[in-house]
Order: C-alpha cells, then sequence, then structure tokens
C-alpha cells in the first residue's frame, strides 16, 4: 500500500490505516505495535528533517512486514544508531526501529527500508 505523507493528521491516517489492515490479516498484536513504532518513528523523522512530506509504503511478505519511507529531500539516517542520554528529548527513534527491526537499509529510490518479522504471541 502507498500514502504520500505531508503533515501529521495524514501520518496518523496512514498508520491507522496500516493497523487496521494487519488486524484484519490476523497479524498478533505485538508486531502491529512494532510495525506501527517503526513507522511513526521513520514518518516522523522524514517529516522533521527531509522536507516535510514523505512516500510511505508497506508490504507483508510471509512473516515479515517491508517499511519503505522516502523523505521529499534525502534523508540519509547514520548507518549506526545511538541511543541518546536518559535527560535528553529526542535521539532514541532510529535506535528503536533498529533494535525493532531485522534489517535497515537506504537507497535513493526507495529512501529507508526497515524489515520487521511477524512473531506469533505465544499465551
Amino acid at each position: 500500500m502507498f500514502f504520500q505523507i505531508d503533515d501529521y493528521n495524514g501520518l496518523k491516517a496512514a498508520l491507522s490505516e496500516m493497523c487496521a489492515e494487519f488486524a484484519e490479516a490476523c497479524v498478533p498484536a505485538g508486531a502491529v505495535f512494532d510495525c506501527k513504532l517503526v513507522a511513526s518513528e521513520l514518518l516522523s523523522n522524514a517529516l522533521r528533517y527531509g522536507g516535510g512530506s514523505a512516500r510511505f509504503t508497506f508490504e507483508r511478505a510471509g512473516d515479515c512486514v517491508r517499511i519503505s519511507v522516502k523523505s521529499a529531500e534525502d534523508f540519509i539516517p547514520p548507518e549506526r544508531s545511538v541511543c541518546s542520554g536518559a535527560t535528553e528529548e529526542r535521539g532514541r527513534g532510529l535506535f528503536l526501529v533498529d533494535a525493532i527491526g531485522e534489517s535497515r537499509r537506504y537507497s535513493k529510490e526507495e529512501g529507508i527500508c526497515v524489515v520487521v518479522r511477524i512473531e506469533e504471541e505465544s499465551i
């Protein structure tokens, strides 16, 4: 699915649509939460640092979800993420993305692409 995100209302609507689609497909709630967190962090960064708009796509393939965010301006994230200090207000987003995602890469065509593995929840 493809979304053009131009503001935080568009971000919220796209995330709601993604979560609804995954819930309908019986993706476990924990995996839906992980995907929403990853997409939210990437899209927020794209809006803030990448020119104010972004293209957002997601696709489920078996037990993985591929999330891509391409900002209006080339926003190239650092290859290695670090967590900011406990008293800092920013600097944890990419660290969280890397902690949750199975892989992260960047290309000029797709922007940032993160793969999140869907794991079945234990009862």
